[in-house]
């Protein structure tokens, strides 16, 4: 068990705890961080990037949790050396992604600090929300889109190469509309921000299954974190009208194991560095 499990388990009494984020009184809550030199340096991505990917991430959560976000609270440690334009710069981030949501950012934190942290909390309304927890024996497990890709640009910005400025680890793509439409049909969701093999451990712990794949998965694609793909589960029955949603949203889907008894573990080491 790694340090952050072993913190998250000192809470586990609370069955709130364990999703994307909490569902309280109609109500999703989630929080997630974006520190410089943990999930980011500040050579690879422009200020405006960085706050953009930042909301974006948060977003995703409550998303795959069948929430629309509504409000946004921002907790920013600045830099003492940025200026007034980085700072300019730094909030278009934000207010981008807040528009492109629908969302209001309605107050936070600021701090001084040697380096750039950024923590964004999102407050999203639900009315059926979905678990991680929820699938059943004989549910087809599926991602959407490409995976690999976000782990090719890290390992070149890793050698001071560049990636492309529209590329998923500089602006992650989230399929809100797809994910919405297909909710009804489907048992659990989460995304993929750490890499498929570990969002599988996790889905398994929470429900008690392993799976049974369809074909190999490579590691490369396995270990590919930030991809911010939506991975989730869904009765066999369901797939037919799974794909005519996908075709619709020209969103691509991919099946690739089955849940059965048993349990899954990986043996790979969360992404961040």
């Amino acid at each position: 068990m790694n340090k952050e499990e072993y913190f998250i388990k000192q809470f586990s009494n609370n069955k709130i705890i364990g999703d994307d984020g909490a569902v309280i009184n109609g109500f999703v809550y989630s929080m997630d961080a974006f520190f410089e030199n943990v999930h980011f340096k500040k050579e690879w991505m422009s200020l405006k990037q960085i706050a953009y990917k930042a909301m974006i991430v948060n977003i995703s959560d409550a998303i795959v949790m069948n929430a629309i976000p509504k409000y946004a609270l921002l907790s920013v440690a600045i830099p003492k050396s940025y200026t007034n334009d980085d700072l300019k710069n730094l909030s278009k981030g934000f207010k981008k992604a807040a528009l492109e949501f629908g969302i209001e950012i309605i107050g936070g934190d600021t701090i001084s600090n040697e380096k750039l942290d950024i923590s964004v909390t999102i407050i999203s309304k639900v009315s059926n929300p979905i678990y991680r927890k929820g699938m059943n024996k004989g549910d087809i497990l599926c991602y959407t889109g490409t995976l690999g890709l976000c782990k090719i640009y890290l390992e070149r910005l890793f050698k001071n190469k560049e990636v492309p400025k529209k590329s998923k680890f500089i602006k992650p793509i989230l399929n809100a509309d797809f994910f919405y439409e297909i909710a009804p049909l489907i048992t659990t969701s989460m995304d993929i921000s750490d890499g498929l093999f570990f969002e599988l451990e996790r889905l398994s712990k929470a429900n008690k299954l392993g799976f049974e794949f369809f074909h190999k998965i490579d590691e490369e694609i396995g270990t590919s974190g930030e991809e911010y793909e939506i991975l989730f589960s869904f009765n066999e029955n369901n797939l037919e009208k799974i794909k005519k949603i996908a075709l619709k949203h020209k969103v691509k889907l991919n099946p690739f194991a089955k849940a059965v008894k048993g349990k899954y573990t990986t043996d790979c080491k969360n992404h961040h560095f």
